[in-house]
């Protein structure tokens, strides 16, 4: 096991991770459940591809030292990537030069489950008072091999792509193609696909995986749900 990007070390992803340097400041927000149990999570292998973002771990941050630390330092205007009435909408260029004035661009975005995202958003009154930030997603959900509640659901790796793209149009930041983040995720869901199609394995499916389009919408999924792409109350990237 490799305790960097905790893949088996055949499999290590270290080396041929890209190293984007941003402008902006990322801060995952961890579930401890997804730091320690979740293998295929793109948080992690997001923030190894970002040397300017960290990883920290916690249900509710009110009194987490690191995060705290963070939300109050005078040089850093931090926002919380969730979903939100008002917000700051990153595609329509709220995030103007004139409105951050010196302060460092601060993101944290919450990397948990659906129903874990939200809880660590309740019990944390300090990231609920933080400026919200919205964009318009370029495209739906690229997942294959897991079923998104929503089309303008993305994984935690697709919504910093699509923050970057918007911070780059509105001058912020240099991030174009190839788009080397999308180029992670597509690795990531070919080892799991090539997994899912070897005999040999224990998560040999004799099926494959049907494309997205053709899968049935989750039972009980609400019509008036929200997302990054909307306003008002939902759920954060899935991992």
């Amino acid at each position: 096991m490799c305790y960097r990007c905790f893949w088996p070390q055949p499999l290590c992803w270290c080396e041929s991770l890209p190293r984007i340097t941003t402008q902006t400041r990322f801060v995952f927000l961890m579930h401890p459940k997804e730091f320690k149990r979740e293998k295929a999570g793109t948080g992690r292998l997001t923030h190894l591809s970002l040397p300017h973002s960290e990883i920290q771990v916690g249900v509710g941050f009110d009194d987490h030292p690191g995060v705290q630390r963070i939300i109050h330092d005078p040089a850093l205007f931090p926002v919380l990537l969730y979903p939100g009435d008002p917000a700051l909408d990153a595609t329509a260029g709220d995030l103007a030069p004139s409105r951050l004035g010196d302060r460092i661009l601060t993101c944290f975005i919450v990397d948990a489950t659906w129903a874990c995202a939200r809880k660590m958003v309740k019990l944390s009154p300090s990231l609920q008072r933080l400026p919200r930030l919205r964009f318009t997603a370029s495209a739906p959900s690229r997942w294959l091999i897991k079923q998104q509640p929503d089309p303008g659901c993305l994984s935690t790796l697709e919504a910093v792509h699509e923050v970057l793209l918007n911070l780059t149009a509105a001058g912020r930041e240099a991030y174009g193609p190839p788009f080397p983040l999308l180029d992670v995720f597509a690795r990531l869901q070919q080892i799991q696909l090539d997994c899912a199609a070897d005999p040999d394995r224990p998560g040999y499916r004799r099926r494959p995986y049907t494309p997205p389009a053709e899968r049935l919408a989750p039972s009980g999924q609400s019509r008036a749900r929200r997302n990054f792409t909307g306003r008002g109350a939902a759920a954060p990237p899935a991992p």
